[in-house]
């Protein structure tokens, strides 16, 4: 049958193999390559302009560059190195042409002079050669200047020159001007080391000055920490007296410039509407904070408390606040979430183990990109995250079909992390500080497991740039990528299977669920926070697109998803069960007999049971061995079919991509989703207290609350002891599994008694509401 004529085209997500003209070969040995052979090689016309001399002193000059179509300008050029690069297959023109203007001429165009040259003049370097010094050229007078000079250096080069992170690329700076320029740059971020836990134990504080003396009642007492914008309190201490304990721990992420200090203060509450009462606060800076890389507990200090305001009369000694400060260094500051970690090392440089090998990543192109501004445009760039190292790629403007040929590498640790590489559209280009809610959009986002990919092994690829909206999965294009990872030595490489995933600390002193859920937050500002204040910045909606900070929110879908997961694990569970059913009912012989003929041998000959396993592990190995040449050859991509993407209703969609708390303000949106997660809500409490029931029946065998059932079991447990100080063990096993593998007209089809007697039993449902 075929289709009808307007039916909707459905979109591929599938992973495509591509093949660029890379150099790039498959290695088994170690470290990066000297070259970028994971991408194709781009030569560029580089022009350098580092200052000119000469003129006169109320000139304000600027360049001028022309070559065919192309034009651009620098900024002020003041003994400020300004680079441009100009793509060699898109000149259209072999003559440069250079113009220094004043910018503060008010006749004319403001041509100083100039000077041009041949594209085929250009040398071409080859690294690792130094750089070309640069020349002083003379300027053909246009206002009859004499002597004066421009300082500048040209020459052919490709994406490993040195210059190519810092010039003004001619397509760029064609369409853009200013300052926007800047955030068209290419640019690595690495923050090794930068982020700590600040642990901050308060333990309690001493002879504190109350306001009022409150007739003896107790007082609420409680601590509140801040370091920058995160405030965290402790728990209300009720006591009598003017020593309150709290033995509490406050953990913060800081960055390891240490510029913040550390505010303590002791409050008391003073009504119900969380009002209090400030009794005194102190300041610690964060760089006199003692470190510690390991689980010995930090020395105590007395703080001294400062008053807010003295009351005459009334002090007669200095209140303190005893505290363990300390920053942490033995762990792992998690920023991502745990099925997306890129790195595992502890931030103390200390106890960092070595590298095992080098991720490689060629970002080629993209393809077929939609816009995703109101504006028929896209201006992409990509952003590449591993461990504490980012890297973003130049933008490239107005195109659907960017093409960026740069190439990266990482240290690896643990071959157990995921790389992350997104694509944006960049929405900064017309100013420097956009203000008024400018974001950059995402496209799309990649992540790749390491584990999955062979050492050596070169994986040139397409992927699909995916964004989940309300009305569906909807696809923005695609990325090319190749990818190669390199080991070291494969033996250090396997010894890491072995090891503990994280660092010992978070095994020796555990941080919890809920500090975990803050401290991943923090992680998120502080990272947040570093990369603005770069240049070209990296802004907060990019850092939390990649790392997931929305991803940690409640999805019908997903729970969906993990529900299906969790039945697809138990399959085989599930299976045996089956299969046991069948032997006991008796419907096939071809089961039935050979499981009862197996039990026997077990219970007849127990040191049957080592072989039995023996021949498991044997059979595990020939699995493994048949299923080698089968093994996955594809970097493993997001499972539409599995992630319902394609089956969940739009307003299941709306729930999910919506922040919280929520912006939706329509009430029959909001009634529909309440009742349904008190639907979802009412099916998980009545499952809890399914389990909660049969555990209490069970403690309820010797609780005497139920008087006759109570006492049948203590003599049955009486005459189960007689019977297994006579009677052989195997025997009664020999029995007991004989009965239950009976043909069914040799056993009853109702429950056995001990059954019958644990469904009698009383449970906590009967006392309470």
């Amino acid at each position: 049958m075929l289709a009808p004529q307007n039916a909707p085209k459905k979109e591929d997500f599938s992973l495509k193999e591509i093949k660029p003209k890379i150099t790039g070969k498959a290695a088994n040995t170690s470290g990066p390559s000297t070259t970028f052979d994971l991408v194709e090689q781009m030569q560029y016309l580089y022009v350098k302009f580092e200052k000119v001399r000469g003129l006169p002193p109320a000139c304000h000059p600027y360049i001028e560059v022309n070559i065919g179509n192309y034009k651009a300008t620098t900024q002020h050029l003041e003994n400020n190195n300004q680079v441009f690069a100009f793509k060699r297959d898109k000149l259209q023109s072999n003559k440069v042409d250079i113009l220094v203007k004043d910018k503060a001429a008010v006749v004319g165009d403001g041509t100083i002079g100039k000077f041009d040259f041949a594209v085929n003049e250009a040398q071409i370097r080859i690294l690792p050669n130094s750089p070309f010094a640069s020349q002083w050229v003379r300027l053909k007078d246009e206002k009859e200047l004499k002597g004066a000079e421009l300082l500048l250096a040209y020459w052919m080069g490709a994406q490993a020159d040195g210059a190519f992170n810092e010039p003004y690329y001619a397509d760029t700076a064609s369409v853009v001007s200013g300052y926007g320029v800047s955030e068209t740059h290419p640019k690595m971020y690495d923050f090794y080391y930068k982020l700590w836990y600040l642990r901050v134990n308060v333990i309690q504080a001493e002879d504190l000055v109350f306001r009022d003396m409150n007739n003896g009642k107790p007082r609420e007492i409680f601590v509140k920490a801040s370091v920058g914008r995160w405030v965290l309190r402790t728990k209300a201490s009720q006591t009598k007296t003017d020593n309150p304990m709290w033995n509490e721990d406050l953990m913060f992420v800081v960055a390891e410039k240490f510029e913040d200090d550390l505010i303590v203060s002791v409050e008391e509450k003073v009504d119900n509407m969380g009002g209090s009462f400030t009794l005194g606060s102190c300041k610690i800076p964060l760089a006199n904070v003692a470190k510690r890389n390991n689980a010995a507990a930090a020395t105590a200090v007395k703080y001294n408390l400062e008053m807010m305001e003295k009351l005459e009369g009334k002090v007669k000694f200095a209140s303190k606040i005893q505290m363990r400060v300390s920053l942490d260094g033995g762990y792992h500051v998690l920023d991502e979430p745990a099925h997306s970690i890129s790195d595992y090392r502890p931030s103390a440089k200390a106890l960092w183990k070595p590298k095992i090998g080098v991720l490689e990543l060629g970002i080629i192109s993209a393809s077929t990109l939609k816009p995703v501004r109101p504006k028929n445009r896209v201006d992409a760039y990509c952003v590449a995250k591993y461990g504490p190292k980012w890297v973003k790629t130049r933008t490239v403007v107005d195109s659907r079909d960017p093409k960026w040929n740069e190439q990266y590498n990482w240290d690896v640790y643990d071959a157990c992390t995921v790389i992350t590489v997104a694509v944006f559209d960049n929405n900064h280009l017309e100013s420097w500080d956009k203000s008024g809610g400018a974001m950059d959009l995402p496209i799309g986002k990649v992540k790749i497991r390491l584990s999955t990919l062979e050492a050596g092994k070169i994986y040139k690829n397409s992927f699909p740039l995916m964004v989940l909206q309300p009305s569906g999965l909807d696809k923005k294009g695609e990325l090319q990528l190749v990818v190669r990872f390199s080991v070291d030595s494969m033996l250090n490489t396997l010894w890491t299977y072995t090891q503990p995933l994280m660092p010992k600390m978070h095994y020796l002193q555990p941080l919890s669920v809920d500090q975990m859920s803050i401290l991943l937050q923090q992680a998120a500002d502080a990272i947040a926070l570093k990369l603005s204040k770069s240049e070209p910045p990296i802004r907060r909606e990019v850092v939390d697109y990649v790392l997931d900070v929305k991803a940690r929110s409640w999805s019908l879908r997903r729970a969906r998803v993990n529900f299906e997961r969790i039945v697809k694990v138990l399959d085989v569970f599930f299976w045996l069960i089956k299969k046991f059913d069948q032997a006991r009912s008796w419907t096939n012989l071809w089961i039935s007999i050979p499981v009862l003929v197996a039990f026997t041998i077990l219970v007849v000959w127990p040191q049957t049971l080592i072989y039995s396993l023996i021949g498991a592990l044997v059979y595990c190995v020939f699995v493994g061995i048949r299923s080698y040449p089968n093994r996955p050859k594809q970097i493993p991509h997001i499972n539409t079919e599995l992630s319902h993407l394609h089956t969940a209703l739009p307003d299941v969609l709306d729930e999910e991509l919506d922040p919280f708390p929520t912006r939706r303000t329509d009430v029959e949106t909001l009634r529909r989703r309440y009742d349904r997660l008190r639907s979802i809500g009412l099916n998980i409490q009545t499952l809890l207290g399914d389990i909660a029931t049969q555990g209490e029946r069970v403690q309820s065998l010797l609780s005497w609350r139920d008087p006759r059932a109570t006492s049948m079991f203590v003599i049955s447990c009486v005459i189960a002891v007689f019977i297994l100080s006579v009677v052989r063990f195997d025997a009664i096993v020999f029995l007991a599994g004989g009965y239950v593998l009976l043909p069914p007209i040799f056993r009853t089809r109702f429950p056995v008694y001990p059954q019958n007697l644990l469904r009698r039993m009383p449970a906590k449902t009967d006392v309470f509401v």
